[in-house]
């Protein structure tokens, strides 16, 4: 039988066709499925009867948190959907006909004067646009072949284009590159020509086509039939990478669909991008601070934020009835694409079923986020309810302070001080502390140190050197992380201030165990209990904020350590190689090649660097 949770999910569901996606605590996609009604399919997972006998699907329906639906008009809609969201989230309870590789991507560096169009399976770094996942990384190798002999973006690698010697390379020579590296191309023609490789990944693949098509038919007119049968295969792949999901409504062109939910409390937004009459995803927002605001003021401040970053804007976009005037905002909007935007709401066919598609899925997601906040909000004053019964507190431990000690070996040794409000981490409150007064190995003095430096400022007056607001206000409960050694070491601490009435606990790591002063055998909360979840996620959260100020120290002594060894290299030409490298390690591992390309390092001394850095000098 399914918990309490998953029941209360399960009432809510529509009965619409749709997909639903199964999550766990951590919010990964566990399970993508279709349904011509949702409701009642949802539910035979959870049922005891189940009809389902496979043994993968009664483990996964223990460990379902989150059930999320998206409403369709048909059932062929939602098969296609599915597709589409089994190939970008591979869940781990859907068949799979990959291996476990990870799916390829085609990124597109912005943050460079010059962005290159590369393939990648990495999604993660800041300043570079993403388009995928990909289904056949030959295909999309293919594609980018394509794209680099009709663009002729540069193929090299790194920030900057070309090679020190400053002579363009052979991709100049045989029509694959304009030869930024020698400024054969101005940057703003560049980037224009980049405008319009994104254009075609965000969907719009006409204009590639119709320039493939001429020079497939010139070809041929021609008598070169070999370049004739290249640019059909050139052709095929960009229909191949062009063929993503859902039913095609070709009459609907390239355009965005927009549905708004308002609330008392907040706001939902869902936008359905078409693309040549597919639709390619589906995005959910939840806005902030929008409680009270007109349906009208909220589509334009989202509107005004998501497409003043995106790649590309479409030429048309749909939006709920009752928005109000959309002038100012089409004028945005074109002046920002550079052409025509219309804003409209339909008020009939196809446009119209599929912008009140988009509306009932915004309507959903309100509904769902609400409910799921009420359930947060409950479920964190039980635990902190538990804590206070547990631990035998004067008052609900509003305030929760964590501290904890990181070290390798007494090296760089910090403290770290996290704070909870209301059972959710106030991170502009969080501290970090380098240990001062200690030498070597010491996790005892250590902790007394960081707990007398942290109390000492707690009456601190306003205005003064000393005063500083996460150390203003006096915690209900200070969570140390470790055992009876690290306990006692706080107690020592604090006993030598004149402190308010302060809770103080310590959470060892082996088995959980709480230790409180006065008492010498532990207290042991239930396993699954949300008092004992609330504490380790505190004790996690302190420990990681340690070990992260821990490396950042450990790194900089590295990288001062390295380059004060190197002759020749002072702070400025230090400077030059971490904005070109990015980090110590990278210089240390560069060849020699790419030392020299650095700019503000002369040849010579790129020489020497590389020398010291590898004992390769003469004998």
């Amino acid at each position: 039988m399914p918990g309490s949770r998953i029941e209360e999910q399960l009432k809510r569901l529509p009965t619409k066709p749709g997909v639903y996606l199964f999550r766990n605590g951590a919010g990964e996609v566990l399970y993508v499925g279709k349904a011509k009604s949702l409701r009642p399919r949802v539910r035979s997972y959870f049922q005891a009867g189940s009809s389902d006998t496979r043994a993968g699907i009664r483990h996964m329906t223990t460990r379902v948190e989150t059930i999320e639906t998206i409403v369709t008009g048909t059932e062929v809609e939602a098969l296609h959907l599915e597709q589409n969201l089994v190939k970008r989230h591979r869940p781990t309870f859907n068949v799979r006909l990959r291996d476990d590789k990870s799916f390829p991507y085609i990124a597109v560096t912005l943050e460079d004067d010059y962005p290159r169009v590369m393939f990648t399976r990495e999604r993660h770094r800041r300043g570079v646009v993403y388009f995928g996942p990909y289904a056949n990384a030959k295909k999309v190798r293919e594609t980018l072949d394509v794209l680099n002999r009709v663009f002729r973006y540069r193929p090299c690698e790194g920030p900057q284009p070309g090679r020190h010697s400053g002579i363009p390379c052979l991709d100049f020579h045989i029509e694959r590159c304009h030869a930024p590296c020698v400024n054969y191309i101005s940057k703003d023609d560049y980037r224009e020509l980049i405008d319009q490789v994104i254009e075609f990944l965000s969907g719009d693949a006409r204009p590639i086509r119709r320039r493939l098509e001429a020079q497939m038919r010139e070809a041929a007119s021609e008598e070169r039939f070999e370049d004739a049968a290249r640019y059909r295969n050139r052709l095929k792949a960009i229909q191949g990478l062009s063929e993503r999901q859902a039913v095609e409504r070709k009459s609907m062109g390239t355009i965005d669909v927009i549905g708004v939910a308002v609330s008392e409390e907040r706001a939902a937004v869902q936008v359905f991008p078409l693309r040549e009459g597919r639709m390619v995803d589906r995005f959910s927002f939840h806005l902030e601070n929008a409680a009270g605001e007109e349906v009208d003021e909220v589509l334009e401040q989202f509107c005004l934020e998501y497409y003043g970053s995106a790649p590309s804007i479409p030429p048309q976009i749909l939006i709920p009835p009752g928005a109000g005037d959309t002038t100012a905002l089409e004028a945005f909007l074109s002046e920002r694409r550079g052409s025509r935007v219309e804003v409209r709401s339909p008020e009939r066919g196809e446009k119209r079923r599929i912008q009140e598609l988009a509306q009932q899925n915004a309507v959903l997601a309100l509904e769902g986020e609400t409910f799921a906040t009420e359930t947060r909000r409950a479920r964190r004053i039980e635990a902190l309810e538990e804590l206070r019964e547990a631990l035998n507190l004067e008052s609900l431990p509003l305030r929760i302070e964590c501290f904890d000690i990181s070290n390798i070996q007494g090296q760089e040794v910090v403290g770290s001080m996290v704070v909870f409000e209301d059972a959710v981490a106030k991170k502009g409150h969080y501290r970090k502390f380098a240990i001062r007064d200690v030498d070597g190995q010491d996790d005892f003095a250590s902790m007394r140190e960081v707990i007398s430096r942290r109390f000492t400022r707690l009456a601190a007056d306003p205005g003064s050197a000393e005063w500083n607001e996460s150390f203003a206000a006096a915690p209900n409960l200070v969570v140390i992380d470790g055992g009876k050694g690290q306990l006692s070491a706080a107690l020592a601490a604090m006993q030598e201030l004149d402190l308010p009435r302060v809770a103080v606990i310590s959470l060892a790591k082996r088995i959980e165990e709480i230790f409180v002063p006065g008492r010498s055998d532990p207290i042991l909360l239930p396993e699954h209990s949300s008092g004992l979840q609330l504490l380790r996620r505190i004790r996690d959260e302190a420990h990681r904020f340690a070990i992260t100020f821990h490396r950042q120290r450990r790194d900089a002594a590295s990288r001062t350590s390295m380059f004060d060894q190197l002759e020749g290299v002072g702070p400025a030409r230090r400077r030059a190689l971490l904005q070109h490298f990015g980090s110590a390690e990278r210089v240390a591992a560069a060849s020699q090649e790419e030392l020299e390309g650095v700019a503000g390092v002369p040849a010579k001394t790129a020489r020497r660097i590389y020398e010291q850095l590898h004992k390769t000098g003469r004998a």
